[in-house]
């Protein structure tokens, strides 16, 4: 295709969608070059070297007052890590395959790291602290503040390896653990998916799997599965790396399970995270296979094909959403429930804090990155005008403003959310412009089909994520006993996704290789349940205000604005709700049947 062709199909696509928003990044930093960055990280290594000397070895016999110090101190150390950090990252995100973006992204994660390994030993100096001084010390006057955050350091002591250990193991983990990491994303940015005689980035012929022409889905889907066949040996060598070091850091620090250090950083009990999946997996009767055995009548047949899964229903209402309209029906949805939540979400329109064109070496998917208190968070998406675009806008943006207003409430050490209470908000802005969309459809046709189209998300959500997390937790235990060939991941992954998609979804032989695009099982192992425990929690939340809205909004804006400064079972005390009571995670599933009884009504 020449270059002309190519320039006369982007200026089509943009004109279409609107003046997509590039980020501008400035509020963190103007450039690479920026004389602020050198500032900065001779900043860093001064303080942590500073600090290093001002208290190790000391933090046991410090007082209150003494501790505290050491803490605020160690805050602007680590924000301002953060926010270098933070720059490096979306600079490589906005383009994976710009060399001068991986060389300073990997020098950056370099230098931080090397910088960090001198501020280890206050974490394990706090945790030998006895419990009972540790208590004494909280009736410090302003130690309280960061009561929380000392909890959740303190929760891993079982775990902790002395100071050579831990810095030798953060050293390394730029050539381990992150090099590998790095292996899979540029992998990813740089294949090339063929598609009716072009070349196409993963982001581009993913998006094909919800094109209205079934020839199309099946080419599309054809194709992924022949590429990622082709690189099946370096994604396997990736994924069982990455197991081992894994397995290596866990056996040496003693976790119990391969989950165990994911729930610690999630703040939350192995039992509790159980519960959740046991929940969903034994629903997946009621949910899933329910479905997708009426989504295949639909279409008239017994059974869909894999890539017909997320198709375009018969009555799809193929709405088209420019960017004007999209943030015009967000903004909408935000301000009818809170006008600050509005307001907020439209400086991220405003001020260009959000990244939306599928650009060449784009990282794909989307996210929203809090940041530091200092400046404010950043959304990445690949914008591509469809209803479930404009849905994830909702979520990101549901993200950024919780960060944003988190942000604004709590100093760094406390802001940041565990990922458990971290999908609250995306989810519920998910739910607010869910509900103003079906409210604006204008037959019965549309509504039936806007109203599948969640259930499909909601699925996607809640009994796709907790199935991803079931072959993680199958991989990494297998992974314990030795190395797994290419063919023993595939039959896991072809395993969960038949007992999770049921009989209704056929798969053919080249799905068997679809593990290996999936970047949360690399970047973040076992994040994925965070997902479902955000969507089953919010269902929950949001039957709650639609029975009785008074005084709801006020709480649900101290929760945001809490971040991490409280405890999930504490954040969710003032709505009554419990998530480690058994039957907690049974009301959020009855809230996703409920839409699939509607569904069937309107048969």
């Amino acid at each position: 295709m020449t270059t002309k062709t190519n320039n006369n199909i982007h200026n089509l696509v943009k004109k279409k969608l609107g003046n997509l928003p590039i980020w501008d990044l400035s509020d963190l930093y103007h450039s690479t070059e920026s004389i602020e960055i050198t500032t900065d990280l001779k900043f860093i290594e001064k303080k942590a070297n500073l600090f290093e000397k001002k208290y190790e070895g000391k933090i046991n016999s410090l007082n209150g007052e003494s501790i505290l110090s050491a803490i605020e101190e160690l805050e602007i150390i680590d924000e301002r890590m953060s926010k270098i950090l933070s720059f490096a990252h979306l600079l490589y995100a906005e383009n994976i395959e710009d060399e001068k973006n991986k060389i300073f992204f990997q020098q950056i994660q370099e230098k931080i790291t090397k910088f960090s390994s001198s501020l280890i030993f206050f974490t394990l100096e706090l945790n030998s602290i006895e419990k009972d001084q540790i208590n004494k010390l909280f009736n410090t006057k302003g130690l309280k503040k960061f009561k929380t955050w000392i909890e959740i350091v303190r929760a891993y002591k079982p775990y902790q390896l002395n100071k050579k250990l831990e810095k030798l193991m953060k050293d390394k983990s730029v050539t381990s653990s992150a090099a590998w990491i790095r292996l899979f994303d540029q992998t990813i940015a740089s294949l090339r998916f063929p598609y009716k005689k072009k070349q196409l980035s993963s982001a581009e012929i993913l998006n094909y799997f919800t094109d209205k022409n079934s020839n199309k889905r099946k080419e599309a889907a054809k194709s992924v599965g022949k590429v990622l066949k082709s690189n099946a040996n370096i994604f396997s060598t990736i994924t069982n790396t990455l197991s081992k070091d894994k397995a290596v850091n866990d056996e040496w620090r003693g976790y119990p399970n391969p989950v165990r250090s994911r729930n610690l950083a999630n703040v939350v009990e192995d039992e509790v995270v159980e519960a959740l999946s046991k929940a969903i997996t034994s629903s997946y009767s009621k949910l899933s296979h329910r479905y997708y055995k009426m989504k295949a009548k639909w279409f008239g047949k017994k059974s869909l094909k894999y890539w017909d899964r997320n198709a375009p229903l018969p009555f799809q209402n193929n709405r088209f959403y420019n960017w004007k309209e999209a943030t015009s029906i967000v903004l909408e949805a935000f301000n009818n429930f809170n006008s600050d939540m509005g307001k907020i979400g439209q400086m991220f329109i405003d001020e260009r804090w959000i990244h939306a064109p599928v650009i060449k070496g784009k990282s794909p998917g989307a996210f929203s990155a809090s940041t530091v208190p200092s400046a404010h968070p950043y959304i990445l998406l690949n914008y591509q005008g469809r209803t479930r675009d404009v849905s994830t806008l909702a979520h990101e943006l549901g993200h950024g403003i919780h960060q944003f207003l988190a942000g604004h409430k709590q100093s760094y050490l406390n802001c940041s959310t565990p990922l458990t209470v971290a999908e609250t908000a995306s989810v519920f802005g998910e739910m607010l412009t869910f509900k103003l969309l079906l409210k604006k459809q204008k037959t019965l046709r549309e509504k039936k089909a806007l109203l599948a189209n969640k259930v499909e998300d909601m699925l996607n959500t809640v009994v796709r994520q907790i199935a991803f997390f079931e072959f993680e937790k199958e991989i990494h235990t297998k992974r314990l006993k030795s190395e797994l060939t290419v063919e023993e991941i595939c039959q896991v992954w072809l395993d969960v996704q038949n007992k999770s998609l049921g009989p209704a979804i056929e798969f053919e032989e080249e799905y068997k290789y679809y593990w290996m695009y999936i970047p949360h099982f690399i970047h973040s192992p076992f994040y994925v349940y965070a997902y479902a425990f955000g969507d089953c929690l919010v269902n929950t939340l949001f039957a709650l205000y639609e029975e009785n809205s008074n005084g709801f909004e006020k709480k649900y804006i101290s929760l945001l604005e809490a971040g991490g400064s409280i405890k999930y079972k504490e954040l969710l005390k003032p709505f009554n709700l419990d998530p480690s009571q058994p039957n907690f995670w049974l009301k959020g599933v009855s809230f996703i049947e409920s839409f699939i009884d509607e569904l069937e009504k309107l048969n």
